[in-house]
């Protein structure tokens, strides 16, 4: 479950304390990482968000989860494709700390990034702006594609609300566990050594993961390292091959997005911890770009200090200016994006 905790019993000092909805939580990706969250340590009250038009009702999932021998409360929440969040979700997001938002459609055969970001961005708009009205002090942490788009246009919406966008962080997390999986299966090290910064961004040629500076990777051949590079990048894709088009990569998002949770709520206790998550970057930090995937650490406010990216080796430098070119392109279309619309609260 990340730095907190190896697994999912809990010291005992330990308190459940803190408010968790996931919007999507009927879905794919949500009914794992409602699964996952009911059983964190941290969690005192969980709420299960969906839509009635989703395959299972939200308060079934609810109730499956209330079931568990944890301590967590679990209720359901659901509304019409009509309804606006903003007006309706009152009592379910009032009081949360942390909103996962599995959210939104998947790419489909023929559709374009720019359909994909029209169809996902009003989404993801009508779930922040609820949260903005009714939490606005929650950490939001959105799964909705594509991210290198979504999260920058919902900062930028905060920011013209007023409200801080420090609070809205893209889930990249599924790129570290990748990369941590990868590293360890060519190395044979221990899952426990392994811990690879992914930055940039969190779709193709935007995911650089750092691996010139995992001592596991030492005296690695360029070319596997290359190789590897090329296989977390492809991951997905390779998921959605496996599953024959049926489906894609739920399973290991839920986990992934269960991590990052984690890294969350261990923060919002008292115990600094440290994820990579796309974030907003002040000027001041000499980011390349305002919005990047980095090392975060979380804290008692939530992002507490975004870190800078340590040194690259050559690949990596070719890389990074790949990176940033391609991300440049789709971070402005999060920002375009966010000068059409504004948050009604």
């Amino acid at each position: 479950m990340g730095a907190c905790f190896a697994g999912m019993s809990a010291p005992a000092a330990v308190k459940p304390q803190f408010k968790v909805c996931v919007c999507g939580g009927a879905g794919g990706i949500g009914q794992p990482l409602c699964l996952l969250m009911a059983q964190n340590p941290h969690v005192k009250e969980l709420c299960v968000f969906d839509l009635t038009i989703a395959m299972v009702p939200a308060a079934g999932v609810a109730c499956d989860l209330s079931h568990l021998e944890k301590k967590s409360k679990v209720r359901g929440f659901a509304l019409e494709l009509a309804d606006k969040p903003v007006e309706k979700l009152g009592e379910c997001l009032k009081g949360c700390d942390l909103v996962l938002v599995p959210a939104g459609m998947p790419r489909k055969p023929g559709m374009t990034r720019a359909d994909l970001l029209g169809i996902n961005a009003g989404i993801a708009k009508n779930i922040v702006e609820a949260c903005g009205k009714h939490c606005p002090n929650a950490v939001l942490g959105l799964i909705v594609n594509p991210v290198n788009s979504v999260v920058p246009a919902m900062c930028e919406l905060y920011k013209k609300a007023g409200l801080d966008p420090k609070k809205v962080c893209g889930v990249t997390s599924l790129d570290i566990v990748r990369a941590n999986k990868f590293v360890h299966e060519a190395t044979k090290q221990s899952l426990e050594s392994i811990d690879v910064p992914v930055v940039g961004g969190h779709a193709g040629v935007t995911i650089l993961p750092l691996f010139s500076q995992v001592s596991a990777m030492n005296g690695m051949d360029a070319a596997k390292v290359a190789d590897m590079d090329k296989h977390v990048q492809d991951a997905g894709t390779d998921v959605v091959n496996a599953k024959g088009g049926k489906g894609s990569a739920t399973l290991s998002m839920a986990y992934a997005g269960a991590k990052f949770g984690n890294a969350v709520l261990c923060g919002l206790a008292g115990q600094d911890t440290d994820e990579c998550a796309y974030v907003i970057r002040e000027a001041s930090e000499g980011a390349a770009l305002p919005y990047l995937a980095s090392r975060v650490t979380f804290g008692k406010e939530g992002v507490k200090k975004v870190h800078g990216f340590g040194k690259m080796n050559a690949h990596e430098e070719t890389r990074w200016k790949e990176c940033c070119e391609a991300l440049k392109t789709e971070i402005q279309a999060g920002l375009d994006y966010a000068q059409t619309v504004k948050l009604n609260i």
